[in-house]
């Protein structure tokens, strides 16, 4: 029993030492952080020595430790107790600070070292908490940049896309009205073709048949020469004096007709028969009197030499070919003086006597004047009167005659085609062959709407009356007219 209780004795001591080991640690440690002056003298193991104290006294040690920890006000109490009741006087931190010091050295490192590293695993956590939140920043930052240049992507792709979509729309568009307009191009060409086919077909066989009628005089000086010069058709169209339908007579009327692509004009130039021209292999006289020496080819070699005019074609129509045309078109009207009607009657006279009726068949009405509608006789009456206005009247009412004929031509080759190709080609003779007769009418679209001109030669103030071996004749100035003629006819 005495052993158990000498053996308790021991523990408590040992314990009590441990305790005060800790309490002066703390104490020292205390006084140190808070900067107070460190105890006068540190107290020893012996001054605590409880070994041989009474169970009394041990019972009231007990009693006193246990009412220190309670929080009890302790008087008279050692040095350990004082500085218990220092510690509990102090602040919660270092009550607790002063708690953690009543374990044992290896209980603190092992509660430090736990604080280390909690506050180490705190911060490691912390950083790491940090460096996962920079990192799903970055991430996340990433995949939105990722998102961004994907829907950049895709947004470049579909507008690529687009694009190119809207290029080939355009471009099937642009194919859809090429093939479009090239189908309407290709029908349009056929159509064209084919009526061309018809036109050409009809022309070819309109212009045999015409052909067919009229009478061919070949020039045997002029076959090679072309019907054509520097864009230029000239034509001579000349009107005899015949009765009987022939060739013979005289050149009464002597009309250069041009159809000139360069000026897009059909001038009628009438040559005056007065005029004193040098006829090849012949002497000096008026220009008629070529005819009758050398007929047609010796009147287009006579104004070619004195005018510079190219003639290689002509047309020789009679009295009969020209009252023909003119009622063929149905007749014209004209402005006519009464001097005029009474000179028409008289001219009819002659020529109702040479076709066996009656003298006074298509008289005007002797008091009529104005505008006045002609039939052919009496138009070609009209044209052969010479005592009003000298040659230069007579020429004048052969033009107008002829331009209104040709203004209603076209519409009566539509109406009356019969009437004209029957009164006017078996009356003419020309040395145009078939096929320029043909190239004339497929240019027959394009005349139509050509300028119709007259005028007269020798020009207004480029001749004087003379008398030469005892012929009253013009004296012309040819060089003058040579100009005018290359300036209305080529528009030089």
């Amino acid at each position: 029993m005495a052993d158990e209780k000498r053996f308790e004795n021991e523990e408590i001591q040992k314990g009590l030492e441990d305790f005060v080991d800790r309490q002066l640690n703390l104490d020292f440690s205390l006084t140190e952080s808070n900067q107070k002056e460190p105890m006068q003298k540190k107290p020893t193991k012996a001054d605590f020595d409880i070994i041989g104290y009474t169970e009394d006294a041990y019972d009231e040690l007990k009693f006193d430790l246990s009412t220190d920890r309670t929080g009890n006000d302790s008087h008279d109490r050692g040095p350990t107790d004082r500085t218990r009741v220092a510690s509990h006087g102090k602040k919660p931190a270092d009550r607790t600070r002063t708690d953690s010091y009543g374990k044992k050295p290896a209980d603190r490192v092992r509660t430090d070292s736990q604080g280390k590293k909690s506050a180490d695993r705190a911060r490691t956590d912390s950083r790491d908490q940090k460096s996962t939140e920079h990192t799903r920043r970055d991430t996340s930052a990433r995949s939105r940049r990722e998102d961004e240049r994907e829907r950049e992507i895709k947004q470049s792709k579909m507008q690529a896309k687009n694009q190119m979509a809207g290029k080939k729309n355009k471009n099937s568009k642009k194919q859809n009205k090429k093939k479009k307009k090239n189908g309407a191009a290709k029908a349009f060409l056929i159509f064209l073709a084919v009526f061309f086919i018809l036109i050409f077909g009809g022309i070819h066989m309109a212009v045999n048949h015409v052909y067919q009628k009229m009478t061919y005089n070949e020039v045997e000086s002029l076959t090679k020469e072309s019907y054509k010069d520097n864009g230029v058709v000239n034509v001579l169209l000349i009107g005899n004096d015949s009765r009987l339908g022939g060739d013979d007579g005289r050149s009464d009327a002597m009309i250069l007709v041009s159809i000139s692509d360069k000026t897009k004009t059909i001038t009628m130039t009438s040559f005056l028969r007065d005029m004193y021209v040098e006829i090849p292999g012949h002497d000096g006289n008026r220009l008629n009197a070529a005819y009758a020496y050398g007929g047609p080819e010796l009147l287009m070699q006579t104004i070619e030499q004195n005018f510079d005019i190219p003639v290689h074609r002509y047309a020789l129509v009679n009295f009969e070919a020209f009252a023909n045309l003119v009622d063929a078109v149905g007749g014209i009207d004209l402005e006519v003086t009464n001097e005029e009607v009474q000179l028409i009657n008289g001219y009819l006279m002659e020529y109702n006597q040479l076709l066996g009726r009656n003298l006074d068949y298509d008289w005007l009405d002797a008091s009529a004047s104005g505008v006045i509608h002609l039939n052919g006789p009496q138009a070609l009456a009209y044209t052969r009167n010479r005592y009003i206005g000298t040659d230069f009247g007579r020429t004048e009412r052969q033009r107008k005659v002829l331009g209104e004929v040709f203004k209603k031509l076209p519409g009566a080759m539509v109406s009356n085609s019969g009437g004209v190709i029957d009164g006017l080609f078996p009356n003419l003779t020309t040395n145009l062959k078939q096929n320029e007769c043909y190239k004339i009418a497929l240019g027959g679209y394009k005349i139509i709407g050509y300028d119709m001109v007259q005028q007269c030669v020798p020009m207004e103030g480029t001749y004087s009356n003379a008398t030469i071996r005892s012929m009253a004749v013009l004296e012309v100035d040819f060089e003058a007219n040579k100009r005018f003629l290359k300036e209305t006819l080529y528009g030089e």
